[in-house]
Formats: C-alpha cells, structure tokens, sequence
C-alpha cells in the first residue's frame, strides 16, 4: 500500500499517475455500508485492512434494488460484512423483547441480500460482528436479541469502555479449525462491541471460536461455504497495527484472489459439465430459465457458475423388453430430447443446441450457454440398429450403453450378467456408433462390458460420469486396470460428483471428489480426466461444497489450490471431452 501524498499540482500527480503502472491484479472486495441518517457510510478501518492485505476496497452503496446489488456482487472477489446496529427479530420470525435496540430495516434487507448474492456466486465472505450474526440468520441459525437478559449463564462484558484497537478479553480457538490456521494459536485476546450473539450456529457451519462463557466468537463454513466470521472488531486492531488481526484480512484477500483466478479461468476457457439428468425435472410448465431451488442445473445457476455447456440426458429406467416396452423406450427419449430442444427454443437468445466443440465455441462468444444432447441407457434403441441414426439426426452426441439392469445391449455393473459383456447386439450399436460418430459411453457398464467395448471400438470412448473404484469401492465406478485401458485408447474419465460413488461411508465432500480427480491424474495424466456432475440425477443427494452448476467455481478454487495450472484446468474442464468428441466426429466423416 502507497500513501504518497504529493504536491497540490496537477501536472506532478499526473505524472506521478503515469509513471506508477502496476503490474499485479488485486482482487476486488465489496464491503457492506452502514446506513445512518441516509448515508451510506463505514469507518475507514475496514478500508485500510483491505488495502494492507492487498486487496481493492469498494464500499457498497445500501440499497435495496435486487438488480443494482446484483450487478455489483458479480463484480467483486470478495464480500466484507461489516458491524452496525441489530438486526430486526422478524426476519428470526421472532418479536421484538424489550433489550432490542436500534435497527434498521433497509440496512437488513441490503445485507442479507448480499449475503444471497455472493453465496449464490461462491464468493468467498467474512463477516464482522453484526456481519457474523447476519450469516448465521441467512443459512437458517439463531441469535441472541440481548445476551445479558436471554442467557440463563453468568456473561461476560461484551461491550467493552476501552478504545478499540486493544483487547478486553480472551477467546478460545478449536485446534481442528481454519482460524487455528490462520491465527496459529488456541488462545487470543480480542474487543469487544455487541450484545447479540449467536445462539445456535447455522446448519453447514462449525463453531471456531469462543469466549469463556460460552459465547460463539468465530465460526467458518469450510467446505460447504467459502464464508468466515468473527465476533469481534479485527479491523480496529488491525491498523494499530496488530500482526496477528492483519492476518485475518491477508487470509480473506488471498481467498479472494484464488476465487479471481477460478472466475477469470471460467470467463476464458470452456467449462464443460459431460452429465446431467435436469430433464428428469422436467414438468409442463418447466422453465428453464427460472432459478428452482429443487434443481441442480438451470440457466441461472449456469450464469452465477460461469458454465459454459452441459450435456443433458435423457434417461430412461431399466423396464421390461418386450415390443411393446421396447417401442415405449425408444418414444420415451424422443420426447425428452424433444423437451429439451423446445427449453433450447424458447430461450434461443441466451441458449443454444450444440452439436460439436465448433457450436459450442461459437455459443460462449454470442455469449449464450450451450446443451449437448445425450442418452442415459441405450434401452432407448430397442432392437433396432436403426434407432441410432434417428438420434444422431436428433443431435444426440453420446450414449450411455445401459444403466442399473441388464439390457439388449449389454451386461449393467448392476445386471445380472446375461449377456457376459456385450450382447452380439451390442457390438452391432458400438461398431454402428463408431460408424456415425455417437460417442460410447461406458458408464453403468458391467466390467467384462467395459472390457468387450474397449476391444471392439475404434475410437476413443468415455465415462461420461464415473469415478475410481480404489478409492471407493462401488461397482459402478472404474478399476485401475479399466482407467488406464480407457487412457490406452484416447478416451476420458469423467468424475461424478454423486457422494455414493467418492466415498465408502458417510458424507462425501469436495475434497473426496478432488481426490478421484487426483488419483486419475496420477495413474494416467491429466490428459484423460473431466467432470460429469451427474446433477439432478439425485433429489436429496448434494455433494458438500459443489452442489450444483453456481458452485462449480469452488472445485476449480480448490484445483488451483492444489497447484493446478490453468492450462490443465483446460483440459480438465472440457478440453478432454471436446478432444474425444472431435476425434469421434472426424471418424464419422472418414467413414
């Protein structure tokens, strides 16, 4: 940070501004304003601790225009909630006790509405005093109103007389926590400046920190939020200067720079998801383009995730076989693919059908989000060798050979083995996809199945959203010996973010898929690696920390962490899957 005050003539400052051209990007932290008496205002502290840490302050005006805050929230980096008066009981639909004090009710509306907007984003947050307790409110915690008359324990002041560059107490920090980290110590001395608290920590939030009476001083959302809090006023002590506080803000910003480097990387290169099932949401009135709380992937969620394509399925349930049922299968997914390109329709100015890495190249500069047509289960075809060309006319990219049940195809990781692989029907449709350009997708597919694919087809195939049976012992996820054969020929792995496939036992998170993408990279290369979300596949099940398309920006977060290039993030992110695509079409045209 430079404070250079220079002469009060405008020709030394504007050579003075010339001559000091910097070459590093400072991330971008909106910090929330106070509101008094009309003015949006916040003490110069908050400002001068991001600055210090190297971060870019930019107060955001209190308002109450969703679009206005939107527009800015997608700018920024980084989100700094700042203290201020209470916050009003009613959004805790709660009434007022007689120790309440004074709020504001736009002051409320402006930051919880923040608070929405970053998350939506996966921006990283931190919030201070009142902002630590407005967190807890918006994911569903509870607060104190009044500490000292609504605790049925002794209370320590909370409200310190001393000036508020020093401490006035101690709190407490757990070991296993990110604060630990930061702060590398268990104990620290901190002011204090409330008397509400909170009462009962959000859901997908631990506690970090208390004071000695028991109240909950800290608490982070690591890995389901990229969000930190603490209750007391770090930025005060900060500029005194405290080492110690400073790290709070050095922590904060060079989260912030990380989440610049992910957005930026989503900005410029493809991002491409190789699966989901969101047809299977699909209702008469379905509208692709509002944000539904009960989906994964919606045009919304694609934008705040800056997600550039994603292949949607259509998939079909393992029924019976016979004619009929056969004939109802093959009908079945015209009608979702149908579906599917009537949403693409409707909404042609911000999306679009591709059908090769040339459309989708060409959508993400016309600025539009692209949908890749694919069929989960090749039931779909019926008997009839035919039925392929219909769904390549219909777009169709990729089929997935089967899923949980044996079909005409081929043998399920969850059949009952009939055919012992491939059916001789089945080398017909792999060899007449080969033939057409349709990629084969081997996910779901019983392992002497895999094996007989790899052996028949000529051209590179995929695992359209699998993961690694190593590290997670399910069937429907690969074996070393099919990865690397997989790699052998030119093909991907697509990791799933499904919890039952990353891990044995118990709740699956973001770490868990970084490591099947790991372990792939490390026995092949990043060469024959992606990602297939297999979102909405699943009504309840949310990967922790990357639940749907908007929080796809917190794996790519935590991939650069690793040491990840952008470069492979290229691939990893589309570049494979596109590579394989291409190869697939260029065979088609040979033929």
């Amino acid at each position: 940070m430079n404070n250079t005050i220079y002469p009060a003539d405008l020709t030394a400052l504007y050579q003075a501004i010339d001559n000091r051209q910097s070459a590093s990007n400072h991330p971008l932290i909106g910090i929330s304003a106070n509101y008094r008496e009309g003015d949006s205002c916040i003490e110069n502290s908050y400002a001068l601790s991001i600055l210090e840490a190297g971060g870019v302050p930019v107060l955001i005006p209190v308002c109450t225009d969703i679009e206005i805050l939107r527009e800015t929230v997608k700018r920024l980096d980084g989100l700094l909630l700042t203290g201020g008066g209470d916050i009003n009981p009613l959004f805790a639909k709660e009434d007022p006790i007689p120790q309440l004090q004074e709020y504001n009710i736009i002051r409320d509306q402006y930051d919880f509405t923040l608070v929405k907007l970053a998350t939506d984003r996966c921006i990283p947050i931190f919030g201070i005093c009142r902002g630590h307790q407005v967190i807890n409110l918006a994911f569903g915690g509870n607060n104190y109103q009044d500490i000292y008359s609504q605790r049925q324990t002794p209370t320590l002041k909370h409200s310190q007389s001393v000036s508020r560059e020093y401490g006035s107490h101690t709190v407490l920090i757990e070991k296993e926590s990110q604060l630990f980290n930061i702060m590398g110590t268990d104990s620290l001395v901190v002011n204090s400046f409330h008397h509400q608290a909170i009462k009962d920590v959000a859901p997908g939030f631990h506690v970090s920190a208390t004071s000695p009476d028991g109240i909950i001083e800290a608490m982070e959302g690591r890995p389901a939020y990229p969000i930190f809090s603490v209750q007391w006023h770090p930025e005060k002590m900060a500029v005194r200067p405290d080492q110690q506080m400073q790290r709070l803000f050095h922590y904060f910003v060079n989260e912030a720079k990380l989440f610049a480097r992910a957005k930026n990387f989503h900005e410029q290169q493809l991002v491409v998801d190789s699966h989901c099932d969101t047809p299977m949401k699909f209702t008469e009135d379905f509208d692709f383009s509002l944000r539904h709380n009960n989906v994964k992937v919606d045009l919304p969620k694609m934008q705040e995730g800056l997600e550039d394509a994603v292949f949607m399925v259509a998939y079909l349930h393992q029924e019976d076989r016979d004619e009929n049922s056969l004939q109802a299968a093959t009908q079945k997914a015209i009608d979702i693919l149908y579906q599917i390109a009537e949403q693409a329709k409707r909404l042609q100015t911000q999306v679009g059908i591709a059908y090769s890495a040339d459309d989708l190249v060409f959508l993400k500069n016309a600025g539009k989000k692209a949908i890749f047509l694919g069929i989960e289960n090749g039931y779909a075809l019926g008997k009839d060798l035919s039925n392929l060309t219909l769904f390549k006319n219909m777009g169709v990219s990729y089929i997935t050979l089967c899923h949980n049940g044996d079909n005409d195809i081929c043998d399920s990781a969850k059949g009952n083995h009939e055919h012992n692989g491939l059916s001789d029907f089945g080398r017909k449709v792999v060899t007449e996809m080969n033939r057409l350009g349709i990629i084969v997708d081997i996910s779901h597919a019983g392992d002497k199945t895999v094996s007989d694919v790899l052996e028949i087809s000529t051209a590179p195939i995929i695992a359209s959203h699998s993961s690694c049976r190593s590290l997670c012992n399910h069937p429907r996820n690969l074996t070393d010996e099919q990865i690397r054969a997989i790699a052998a020929k030119g093909g991907v792995i697509q990791i799933c973010l499904y919890g039952p496939f990353l891990k044995d036992s118990g709740e699956a998170t973001i770490e868990d898929a970084i490591a099947h993408i790991n372990h792939v990279v490390q026995l092949v290369g990043i060469e024959h690696v992606g990602i297939g979300t297999d979102f909405d596949g699943d009504d309840e099940e949310k990967l922790t920390g990357c639940r749907a398309a908007n929080e796809l920006p917190r794996l790519t977060m935590e991939l650069l962490r690793q040491g990840y290039s952008e470069t492979d993030l290229a691939r990893l992110w589309g570049g494979n899957l596109l590579r394989v695509l291409n190869t697939v079409q260029a065979q088609q045209e040979q033929a």
